[in-house]
């Protein structure tokens, strides 16, 4: 096993992840989907309706429950479920926030690749990333 499939199993190894669809009843429920990847991939692929965007290199900062810059509705009980395209580093970022206090997070199984391939909604890709 490579150094960074050990890195990334030790990461799932403290997650709930969720599936396409319970990623969605979670969202319905009132938890933060975190799309965290580059601009050119949700150009060109899409977008989750609802999910907020946050450029990976600002994502501590903006969902750290004690951040003085976090998103105004991130508390500690926050459920929080962060999204790559296949799944991968958004397992790494959301064993990070978890570090940091963010006791829900996650990260959606198959990324937004599965998403759209569940066929669960998807709009026009392309909206910029909160400051």
């Amino acid at each position: 096993m490579s150094a960074i499939d050990s890195f990334l199993t030790q990461a799932r190894s403290g997650l709930h992840r969720v599936g396409p669809a319970r990623a969605l009843e979670l969202q319905e429920a009132g938890a933060l989907l975190v799309d965290i990847r580059p601009f050119a991939n949700r150009q060109a692929e899409g977008e989750i309706p609802g999910a907020v965007i946050v450029e990976r290199i600002h994502l501590e900062w903006r969902l750290a429950p004690d951040s003085e810059w976090r998103l105004p509705p991130v508390t500690p009980e926050s459920t929080v479920i962060v999204l790559c395209n296949e799944g991968y580093s958004s397992s790494l970022a959301a064993a990070d926030l978890q570090r940091l206090g963010l006791r829900n997070a996650t990260d959606l199984e198959g990324g937004f690749r599965a998403w759209a391939a569940a066929g669960l909604p998807v709009q026009t890709g392309g909206s910029p990333a909160v400051p």
